[in-house]
């Protein structure tokens, strides 16, 4: 299994209409493979939307974006709002849930942790030591490391209910030794954003 992110730096204020154009298309490429999530951003780097679409290999993506490419109304027609766009693959550690229609929260933290060339695997398994105790505070959407696009990244994804419960929560995590794991050794360089999920976003 692997998620590829793609990440769309928008014109400021574009952001309402590009949805309402990629909700619209979407009702015919959700027939060729599925949706996995949609946000745009609230916090961080503004005027952007992030989708991820979940494929069994390489292979069955290049396969099924041939496919949609073929749809009438795909891609979506929103090129003039562009600004840049740019793509990930990741492969999710063996201890995330899958990006499948879940209702979870009104707030989404995307955290993305550069790591030191080759950290993946020491990263995945201290993080498999402590991650069921940080998942009974809040639920984790989603977890992996990138295998093409930017390397070397650790990307986590958590829900909450809002701003204020994922101050607590984290406060909360710290306070009882249940989190981070210690791997900060591993990272080199940390960023967070806040986003929101669209109404057409299998995740919510």
């Amino acid at each position: 299994m692997i998620i590829e992110m793609r990440s769309y730096r928008l014109k400021p204020g574009s952001v309402p209409e590009v949805e309402k154009r990629f909700g619209e298309a979407l009702r015919d490429r959700v027939k060729v493979s599925p949706l996995g999530a949609f946000f745009h951003t609230e916090v961080g780097p503004l005027n952007r939307i992030i989708h991820c679409w979940p494929y069994e290999n390489l292979g069955e993506r290049s396969r099924l974006r041939g496919e949609a490419m073929k749809l009438p109304g795909w891609p979506p027609k929103i090129q003039e709002f562009l600004e840049e766009m740019e793509s990930k693959i990741i492969i999710p550690a063996p201890f995330s849930p899958k990006l499948e229609e879940r209702r979870l929260g009104n707030l989404y933290e995307i955290r993305t942790y550069t790591m030191l060339p080759g950290a993946a695997p020491t990263v995945t398994e201290k993080w498999a030591e402590r991650i069921e105790g940080r998942t009974k505070l809040s639920p984790l959407a989603f977890c992996g490391h990138t295998e093409l696009g930017g390397l070397n990244q650790w990307i986590h994804v958590w829900a909450y209910k809002d701003a204020a419960e994922r101050f607590r929560i984290r406060d909360e995590a710290r306070a009882a030794g249940a989190w981070p794991p210690a791997t900060r050794g591993q990272f080199v360089k940390q960023e967070n954003m806040f986003v929101v999920p669209a109404e057409f976003s299998p995740l919510r």
